[in-house]
């Protein structure tokens, strides 16, 4: 599925990555200032997160609260290397059947689980955004 989109449509577009998504694992693909981490917000605000989102730059994983559920969401930017993701225990998060929102994914390709989903966003010239869902297996 593709679809370009502006803030304004933010609600709508999350709800689509939501039941366009064949996993609650989601790797958000995109260059600095695509709209990654706006996007993230958006669709943990769908799922029922109250509290505030940011990107978990400096923390490498933040872990939000839904009702009987989680979300953990990654901002890989930072990270050097593997090691540094299995210090923080990334597998026990990625296969904890929790919700897991990946900024960065390709830092971590050879550690994510087999299914999942793929988001890719383009920042457009007229300041829209263009977004790619696909599946993983």
């Amino acid at each position: 599925m593709e679809l370009t989109y502006t803030l304004q449509e933010l609600p709508e577009v999350a709800e689509k990555v939501l039941t366009g998504s064949s996993s609650k694992t989601l790797l958000f693909y995109g260059e600095m200032g695509t709209g990654k981490t706006t996007l993230i917000k958006q669709i943990a605000k769908n799922l029922g997160v109250v509290d505030s989102v940011s990107s978990p730059t400096f923390s490498i994983v933040n872990e939000h609260l839904l009702d009987n559920e989680k979300l953990y969401h990654y901002d890989f930017y930072r990270l050097e290397s593997l090691d540094e993701a299995l210090d923080i225990g990334i597998e026990d998060y990625l296969y904890s059947g929790h919700w897991n929102f990946v900024e960065w994914p390709e830092k971590v390709e050879d550690l994510l689980p087999g299914e999942s989903t793929k988001i890719e966003l383009i920042k457009n010239e007229n300041g829209s955004r263009t977004l790619s869902i696909k599946p993983v297996k």
